[in-house]
């Protein structure tokens, strides 16, 4: 499974549609989706990225698609659709019928304000946040029983959502509460009606978003004030381990936003081995990097002409797997191991090409919890627990 999220806007408190304007792509990076055309002649495209030879298949209706439709793959070749209408947000799911496009409509949800989640690992259901000023609900919208299901909802206003295990159970969303204050990243058990666990909790007063989760290693990226330099910084922990959460020198890059959007999977126990594909934006544009806990550089790629941006996957042999689009090249995926690039960046941003880790980073992260960082130890958790405190060993969740 390729571990994926969804970073929120740099407020923290509204949430952003993964499926709008890129390709969303399912847990186990067989299917894409996306919403393609030109103008105003926007329809559902599917893209099949599980065989020899990626290919699009356009699912277009009798009417253009809404630029704010939000489009989301599941794992059958389904894809879910969800259109507004007023303030009511409905769900179809469209799929090929010989030459043209068949619709399954779900139901709708009356909402101010909707935003579809992540895919589910187990890529046959489908859920949505409802974002309020006082809770936030979270909706089943596709693979229940007989419509939308309200199955939680959560005390405060929650943004981003990232899976923390292979089932589907627990979701990781930021939440601040009423009447302000920090940013904090929970856990919310599905199975359990919702119930609300912290998450991240680095300091008392620092905004701690989670923005990528890796079931298998229990890697976790995360975006912080805490370091205490004014601004937000990028960093890396263990769900459930002592080690304190680190901010690399590698992962800042002046004049430029770094988002992690994929992790290598298969790296059982593993995290600091870990590849993770990420997203570069600046004035030049958007280009792609990889990093390692390990390594503790960044290395800059120029990727394929036409990427979509923020989409990728990794596959179980190291192979970063980037789509695009362009004149030539209708639906493309260029691939490069983990060793590999795709051609270095051209002086994409000033700074470094790759940086270590400073060690006035060590000492802060040290001071928000934990020892310095060494090989994984301790038997597997069966519960995410906050990263400052950690009192349990291992990592996981509820089984």
């Amino acid at each position: 499974m390729t571990a994926c999220a969804i970073e929120t806007p740099a407020d923290g408190d509204a949430a952003a549609d993964p499926a709008s304007g890129a390709l969303t792509i399912t847990a186990d990076g067989m299917y894409g989706a996306r919403l393609a055309g030109t103008g105003e002649a926007l329809f559902a495209e599917r893209w099949t990225l599980g065989g020899p030879e990626p290919y699009a298949v356009p699912l277009p209706l009798g009417q253009p698609e809404e630029r704010e439709a939000g489009v989301l793959p599941l794992t059958d070749g389904r894809v879910l659709i969800r259109r507004r209408v007023a303030e009511r947000h409905t769900f179809s799911l469209l799929y090929p019928t010989g030459p043209g496009t068949g619709e399954l409509p779900l139901g709708a949800v009356t909402a101010e304000e909707l935003v579809l989640l992540p895919p589910c690992p187990d890529g046959v259901r489908a859920y949505a946040l409802t974002p309020g000023a006082a809770s936030t609900g979270v909706w089943l919208v596709a693979g229940g029983a007989a419509g939308p299901e309200l199955l939680a909802r959560v005390p405060g206003r929650c943004s981003g959502g990232a899976w923390l295990d292979r089932a589907g159970r627990m979701l990781a969303l930021d939440r601040r509460m009423p009447g302000g204050g920090p940013l904090k990243a929970v856990a919310v058990d599905l199975a359990r009606g919702g119930e609300v666990t912290p998450l991240l909790q680095i300091t008392e007063s620092s905004d701690d978003r989670l923005l990528l989760a890796d079931a298998d290693s229990g890697l976790v990226l995360i975006r912080s004030d805490a370091p205490g330099r004014g601004d937000e910084r990028l960093g890396w922990g263990v769900l459930g381990s002592l080690r304190p959460v680190r901010f690399p020198d590698a992962l800042r890059l002046p004049d430029a936003v770094v988002t992690p959007f994929a992790v290598q999977p298969g790296q059982v126990l593993t995290p600091e081995t870990c590849a993770v594909a990420l997203r570069i934006d600046g004035a030049q544009g958007s280009w792609a990097g990889v990093w390692r806990p390990a390594d503790r550089r960044l290395h800059q790629l120029a990727p394929p002409v036409g990427w979509l941006a923020g989409a990728g996957t990794w596959d179980r042999d190291g192979v970063l797997q980037l789509p695009y689009a362009n004149g030539e090249v209708a639906c493309g995926v260029a691939r490069a191991g983990c060793e590999e690039t795709f051609g270095h960046a051209e002086d994409p941003a000033p700074g470094p090409h790759a940086a270590k880790d400073s060690a006035t980073d060590s000492a802060q992260a040290e001071r928000a919890g934990g020892e310095p960082s060494g090989a994984p130890r301790g038997p597997v958790m069966r519960k995410p627990v906050p990263l400052q405190q950690a009192p349990l060993t291992g990592r996981g969740a509820h089984g």
